[in-house]
């Protein structure tokens, strides 16, 4: 036992010394604890959340708003009064409105770090404070405790049989399907999209409805009355109790017929049917979905809560489509338009092999370097242990693992051998001497003695390199959400590879401590259990490796320090002709994650009718599925009934689902009748099949459809970039100011000047003063003769003119 009475390292030195000592002496006990803590932290990387990247969006709540107006009156009464009430919300970093016709939306943005549901209960507390100065009929509400980006899985309903129109499937799917799938954890809401969405449809007749001297607010008030059901108290009947009950619930079209609207002095009821024709109809739709080209087909959206592990999620709703299977109604199908979770699981496979390759290459080059297998063996040994280890943190910091904490991880793993790599070859010279002075005393002594030389330094330049990610923990927004899970990953790996090298390390090197070749027989097994465990130790200037880099490096070195000035001045030009090509390079906040699956979002003139906009995606998406690298496509233009979709007609989404790469369309290159390997190796680099680019510009040209313009992205990569910057491409122009008329014409004008930049593949100024409208404005001077009101007039272009929702029935 070695004791340091005194240390030139300081105080810190000698805790790594005694740190060092005890797990040199207590291997046992070191290599234990190590294993216990792998065992956990193999725990922790099973049950970590995985994603395919950091969630980058910001912390938002959606107050969503429904009302059968058109879009101005809708920004008038709705949206600019809850603007401005939410403009004092504390952490708010901005606030952006949208108003369509018959809805409302306002995001709220909150500072980086903001918690959700604070923010959720902020936004509701100023909420409550406006609700009666809102019209009457106006109810804001939360959006899901989510955002777009949390779209992590969408389906559609396919009928293989025939027998099931649009109505029942969109009837199964808001009623059945919609509710179980909601009841899977992590899911925040369940978006339906496409169909037909029944209800009983009173046309009225304005001749009967004179004839019988009745008003329109009559049959209104009427229908509300005669649909209802109550409950009343007990009655006790032969010794039981029975709860009473009042049934009144509309069933079919022939019950709301009997509805009494009017009762004549002699007593003789008007029924409804007297004065009006009740059918059953499709609900007004604000937006329509399409499957492949084939036509209208109903669709569901899983949004996923905020903050939950998407592969999990995933996993689940496909566990529960499963078990839902049999109660689908015949020949239904659910079919995938979306999942998230292949491209997760590619991500994180792809970052795993490139990591397991990465350590098996350092170990193979520390191997071959040192030439001493017992040696090798400490840092080899450390590599795996580290990266491990750093999932205990990341699954306690509640970080999930995705690629770039992955990556923090791979670029680690070069540092990760360095202080073990010192400490052997440190242990390695030692007792290369002790060999040459004669073996004079105890060798572990010798070798206890390098590792306490060297351990200080080791453990402190570790923690220098760990600490050199500290500045990324400064980024903030949308930067920090990116790039802190690779510092944290890299940080907190050299962190535990500077306390591995004084402890496990020390502990793992006494252990394979013996200098004495195995002298058993048979002979063969003991030369092999000698050069495994005990191994050669060779002077420097005899060592394999060493007698070559030093032939290799000193000739070179020689004619360095012979020639410094000429050296000097080389290097200065060639750093020099680099200033050049690093003015050309471009620049990029990351780079883009291909997802495998292409975002088509077409945008055209406001005022698209659903008929129309059914007819343009139909054909689109035909187009779409015609490319043999297309395994689906699934449409969408209009919104779906969330409020994190706030899209018109004049916007799609198509959602391109693509085959595996092997079958893609070959592409010859030049080394495509080489030999196989050498063909593989280049294939890695140029691949020999069309490229992701080929396969959009081919798309590109075959969409070139008047009047539409066309937009290039992915699922994740789009969301993110609406909700960062409110425009559905990563570079967008804002223009601000009191006409609308001369926000337009600029727009207008900016587009065609942009439109000739190079490299700009579309551009589109979007109208913000469009939209068709039919104004029928009431002459004061005839309603006062008549004795109307304006409310009389509004009431019946409400109801007359589109219908109006008046009553729910179950």
């Amino acid at each position: 036992m070695i004791t340091d009475t005194e240390s030139p390292h300081g105080s810190s030195s000698t805790v790594i010394h005694r740190l060092i000592g005890f797990s040199a002496t207590n291997r046992a006990l070191v290599i234990m604890l190590t294993a216990a803590s792998v065992a956990y932290a193999i725990f922790a990387m099973k049950n970590i959340a995985l994603d395919a990247i950091p969630d980058l969006s910001d912390t938002q709540v959606i107050v969503f708003t429904k009302w059968d107006r058109s879009p101005d009156i809708v920004e008038d009464q709705v949206t600019y009064p809850i603007i401005t009430a939410l403009l004092g919300v504390p952490k708010v970093k901005a606030i952006r409105g949208f108003s369509d016709f018959g809805f409302s939306y306002v995001y709220v943005i909150f500072q980086d770090g903001t918690d959700i549901y604070w923010a959720r209960s902020r936004v509701l507390e100023y909420l409550q404070r406006i609700t009666g100065s809102l019209p009457p009929s106006v109810t804001p509400q939360l959006g899901p405790d989510a955002t777009g980006v949390g779209w992590v899985f969408q389906y559609a309903l396919v009928d293989r049989a025939g027998k099931h129109d649009l109505a029942k499937l969109r009837s199964f799917q808001d009623w059945n399907l919609r509710y179980a799938l909601q009841s899977v954890p992590g899911v925040a809401e369940v978006a339906s999209i496409g169909g037909f969405q029944k209800q009983y449809q009173v046309t009225i007749d304005p001749n009967r409805l004179a004839d019988h001297g009745l008003s329109l607010m009559q049959l209104m008030d009427a229908i509300r009355k005669g649909n209802n059901e109550v409950g009343g108290r007990l009655l006790e009947w032969n010794g039981r109790e029975y709860m009473v009950r009042g049934r009144g619930y509309v069933n079919d079209p022939a019950t709301l017929g009997q509805v009494v609207v009017k009762t004549s002095q002699q007593g003789t009821p008007v029924l409804l049917r007297n004065v009006a024709d009740i059918s059953l109809g499709p609900q007004m739709r604000r937006g329509v979905s399409d499957l492949d080209g084939k036509g209208d087909v109903v669709g569901g959206i899983v949004v996923m809560r905020h903050g939950e592990n998407a592969l999990t999620v995933i996993e689940r709703i496909k566990a529960k489509l499963a078990q839902l299977a049999p109660s689908l109604p015949e020949g239904v199908e659910v079919v995938n338009t979306y999942d998230r979770s292949e491209l997760i699981e590619k991500s994180i496979d792809n970052l795993k092999e490139e990591l397991t390759m990465e350590m098996i290459i350092v170990s193979l080059v520390i191997l071959f370097f040192l030439w001493h297998i017992p040696s090798a063996i400490v840092p080899i040994v450390t590599i795996p242990i580290s990266v491990v280890l750093a999932f205990i943190p990341m699954y306690a910091a509640g970080l999930s693992s995705n690629i770039m904490s992955l990556a923090g991880i791979a670029i680690s793993i070069g540092v990760l051998v360095d202080g073990a790599i010192v400490e052997v070859e440190n242990a390695y010279k030692k007792l290369e001497l002790w060999q040459e002075g004669g073996r004079k005393g105890d060798f572990h002594k010798i070798r206890l003695e390098a590792l306490m030389e060297v351990g200080p330094s080791v453990f402190f330049s570790l923690l220098v390199i760990a600490v050199s990610f500290l500045p990324v923990f400064t980024l903030m927004d949308q930067e920090g959400r990116l790039f802190k899970p690779l510092a944290y990953t890299k940080t907190l790996t050299i962190a535990l590879a500077a306390l591995l090298a004084v402890t496990l390390d020390p502990a793992v090197r006494m252990l394979f401590a013996r200098m004495e070749p195995y002298t058993f027989r048979p002979r063969w097994l003991a030369s092999l259990a000698s050069g495994l465990f005990v191994g050669t130790y060779y002077p420097e200037d005899k060592h394999p490796i060493s007698r070559v880099l030093f032939w290799l490096y000193e000739k070179p070195c020689r004619f360095v320090l012979r020639h410094p000035r000429t050296v000097i001045a080389l290097s200065v030009l060639v750093v020099a002709g680099t200033v050049p090509v690093y003015l050309r390079l471009g620049t990029e906040f990351m780079p883009p994650l291909n997802e495998g699956v292409i975002l088509y979002m077409p945008t055209t003139m406001p005022g698209l009718a659903v008929t129309e906009a059914q007819r343009l995606m139909r054909i689109q998406d035909r187009i779409l599925r015609s490319f043999p690298e297309v395994a689906s496509v699934f449409g969408k233009a209009g919104r779906a009934d969330t409020s994190t979709d706030p899209a018109p007609f004049s916007m799609m989404e198509t959602t391109v689902v693509l085959k595996p790469k092997d079958q893609w369309r070959k592409k010859t290159r030049f080394f495509s009748s080489w030999p196989g390997p050498l063909r593989a190796l280049l294939g890695h680099i140029w691949p020999e099949h069309i490229s992701w680019e080929d396969l959009i510009g081919e798309m590109d040209r075959a969409l070139q459809i008047p009047g539409n313009i066309n937009a290039w992205t992915m699922p994740i990569k789009g969301r993110i970039d609406m909700l960062s910057t409110g425009v559905r491409t990563p570079i967008g122009i804002k223009i601000f100011g009191a006409d609308l008329g001369q926000i337009q014409r600029i727009g207008e004008r900016i587009e065609s000047v942009l439109r000739k930049v190079p490299g700009t593949r579309s551009i589109f100024a979007e109208r913000a003063s469009g939209g068709f409208f039919v104004d029928i404005a009431p002459r004061r001077d005839a309603l006062a003769r008549h004795g109307l009101s304006i409310d009389d007039v509004h009431t019946v272009l409400l109801t007359a003119i589109g219908g109006e929702t008046i009553a729910t029935t179950i």
